[in-house]
């Protein structure tokens, strides 16, 4: 596997391109889980495939600016966290302090990363900001975005925000407000909205769980030991499969023509690795086995009310399906599909 050292330039503040709200912005109760208090970053490579483009230096400028656009839309964003008294609760400080930007230069080109390019991506640290301890949020910049550029002339883009105002869901969404600027558009396809009161609870209790705490809806065995975290990691490898259409099609003939209809990639997918895995590790056949994910509420769960249309904060539930290792195993495809589902649609505005 290729090994290099970035060259990066010195991280530079970009603010909102033109004047935004001055105001405090409370989050909701999924947001303000503790476990959320951390950084996560999302990678995106682009290949240069189109003869004549801008230069890197010009492309860094293009991105630069549409960062800087994209804040104006995104002003929370460039705001600071702080602790209200109690340390239990977040608000957002809309400040327009501003986020950061590093350009670098790695001296290798997109196709040393191999072919097709999966995990684990080959020195992924050296693509990223440094953001310090990432468990410490309050008072820091929200989001930090660092272009790396290639010899061979692509780009790998790694953005990195605080998870206790953003989703995965909401960084996709950010990330294509930035390439739709950086392309030229007058605006974002999708227009950010707040309203983090949609996800806030009325009972104490129930705003002090659900959320992404999985382990403790996954239940434990007779020695009281978690059922996620009995397989041994000795042994393990880690080994990227590519689901492409031809594969889903595969799979989908494997169910009955119903299900092969109503059920998503995800239900499919997660059916079909969950019974491999199970059958691998060999578990007894009356051995409780579960697989944990999340749900989505800008799904067809969450409808009174809806989350609107650009909604970025956390909205993501955890979730468990479970059966004995014989039911799984011992059943057909379709009735691990099934369990996926039922899991799935479990969750509701409760």
């Amino acid at each position: 596997m290729v090994t290099f050292t970035a060259c990066r330039s010195k991280p530079e503040v970009v603010v909102p391109a033109r004047a935004t709200p001055r105001e405090v912005k409370s989050l909701s109760d999924v947001d303000n889980q503790p476990d959320l208090r951390v950084y996560t970053t999302i990678i995106e490579y682009f290949r240069r495939r189109v003869p004549g483009v801008p230069e890197q230096s010009a492309v860094s400028s293009i991105i630069k600016a549409a960062l800087a656009e994209a804040l104006v839309y995104y002003y929370p964003m460039a705001g600071r966290l702080r602790e209200l008294p109690g340390g239990n609760k977040l608000v957002v400080e809309c400040t327009a302090e501003g986020v950061i930007f590093v350009r670098a230069q790695a001296d290798v080109r997109l196709e040393e990363f191999g072919q097709p390019l999966v995990q684990p991506y080959p020195c992924v640290n050296e693509l990223l900001c440094e953001v310090g301890d990432v468990r410490s949020v309050v008072g820091k910049p929200l989001l930090y975005l660092q272009m790396t550029e290639f010899r061979c002339g692509g780009i790998t883009l790694a953005l990195t925000t605080c998870h206790s105002i953003i989703d995965g869901f909401g960084m996709v969404q950010i990330f294509k407000c930035i390439t739709e600027l950086a392309r030229g558009e007058a605006h974002p396809a999708v227009l950010p909205t707040w309203q983090r009161h949609l996800l806030v609870s009325s009972s104490e209790a129930t705003s002090e769980s659900g959320g992404h705490d999985s382990a403790s809806m996954v239940g434990v065995d007779n020695d009281g030991k978690p059922l996620l975290t009995q397989a041994s990691l000795e042994g393990m490898v880690t080994r990227s499969f590519l689901f492409g259409k031809r594969e889903i099609a595969a799979l989908r003939s494997g169910v009955p023509a119903r299900l092969a209809q109503s059920a998503t990639v995800f239900d499919i997918i997660t059916g079909t690795l969950w019974r491999c895995r199970t059958a691998t590790l060999e578990h007894p056949p009356d051995e409780q086995v579960c697989v944990a994910f999340v749900s989505n509420a800008r799904g067809r769960w969450k409808r009174d009310p809806p989350l609107p249309l650009g909604f970025y904060g956390n909205a993501l539930f955890s979730t468990v399906a479970e059966a004995t290792a014989g039911e799984l195993c011992g059943g057909s495809l379709a009735d691990a599909v099934e369990l996926v589902r039922k899991a799935k649609f479990h969750v509701t505005d409760e």
